[in-house]
């Protein structure tokens, strides 16, 4: 099958540190390319594949979000996507709703996988004016702001099997893996890991939109000893943070779409303590695979007592729910359908 992939340019396919859309089109596109299709990438230049690549522009725009160009870039490459529509039997966006006038006209069968949040007003309008697109929800409570929308399946994301390593043996330490904002809540995972006298990292990419949440709420935490704060970190130290780690703690205030780092963790054995929100529920199953909690004296409980959690448990439902092939697989059926119709 020939399969265009539209990513994001915010950040390259894969990212260098923090970016959880550009990743899952990264896993996404290999296992297709891997599979024996001939895929086409479109995403920045600096991106990494064995796709075809059709670069818009020759670097990520990460630090473009606040000049409007990244708008401009996104435009040359739908036009660029439009244009070369003919080659394709399938076209996969990633990219919210931008396409979604000149897909009135384009012949060639398209999807686009939401991957943010959707309860946001601005968006009723959008969704309620073009309701034929078909849509991909990555999680079944990522659409409770838009039921009616043109959904056509929920895939949840997938890893490569051999991304991380299974630890049957953690350190001490509870982890936060993330970015420093407001909803998602490093305040809660600080104060857990401090009521219950364990040590925590915090690897979180800090936005210049939240500098002054940072010094005001969390950067006075950072203090306390049992509390290292590492920053942003690359695959390598995330691999080697997530799979010593006694837990995850995934303490969100917001309607997680997915939260591609509970599987990361999962996939080492690493078992999650979240906060019920979104797709939490979802994804990981209360006793078995971690905690799903309501309120902090919830949580402080649960991770006094997460060693009543199996490793092993942990790293079996990543095998069965979230690996890269389970999510091809998912695609691939899509794909399928939408060729009937």
């Amino acid at each position: 099958m020939k399969i265009a992939q539209v990513s994001p340019l915010f950040e390259s396919v894969p990212p260098k540190g923090y970016g959880g859309t550009e990743r899952v089109v990264s896993f996404l596109t290999e296992e297709l390319v891997r599979q024996g299709h001939e895929v086409t990438l479109f995403a920045s230049g600096d991106s990494t594949t064995r796709a075809r690549l059709v670069a818009t522009v020759d670097q990520s725009v990460r630090n473009s979000a606040f000049d409007q160009s990244w708008l401009a870039y996104h435009l040359i490459q739908l036009d660029q996507v439009i244009g070369m529509s003919d080659d394709f039997d399938v076209i996969h966006f990633h990219t919210d709703f931008l396409q979604f006038p000149t897909l009135r006209n384009c012949g060639t069968p398209h999807l686009t996988t939401l991957h943010g949040r959707l309860d946001l007003s601005y968006l009723v309008p959008v969704y309620q004016h073009f309701r034929v697109p078909p849509l991909v929800s990555i999680s079944d409570s990522q659409r409770t702001p838009l039921p009616w929308a043109n959904w056509v399946n929920t895939v949840y994301h997938g890893l490569p099997a051999n991304l991380y390593a299974y630890n049957e043996e953690p350190g001490d330490y509870f982890l936060f893996i993330g970015r420093i904002s407001p909803e998602k809540r490093v305040d809660r995972a600080i104060d857990i890991a401090v009521q219950c006298e364990r040590p925590i990292y915090i690897a979180a990419k800090l936005n210049k939109s939240e500098e002054g949440y940072f010094k005001e709420v969390i950067k006075p935490r950072l203090r306390h000893p049992l509390v290292t704060y590492v920053g942003e970190v690359g695959e390598t130290d995330k691999r080697e943070l997530l799979e010593h780690a006694r837990a995850l703690l995934f303490p969100i205030d917001w309607p997680e779409p997915f939260g591609l780092v509970m599987i990361e963790a999962l996939s080492c054995g690493t078992p999650v303590i979240a906060y019920a929100n979104g797709s939490v529920p979802e994804i990981i199953d209360d006793g078995v695979t971690g905690f799903v909690v309501s309120d902090l004296e919830e949580a402080v409980r649960a991770a006094r007592r997460i060693e009543s959690i199996s490793r092993q448990d942990c790293r079996s439902a990543f095998e069965r729910r979230f690996t890269a092939p389970c999510m091809a697989a998912n695609y691939l059926d899509t794909y399928q359908r939408l060729l009937s119709q």
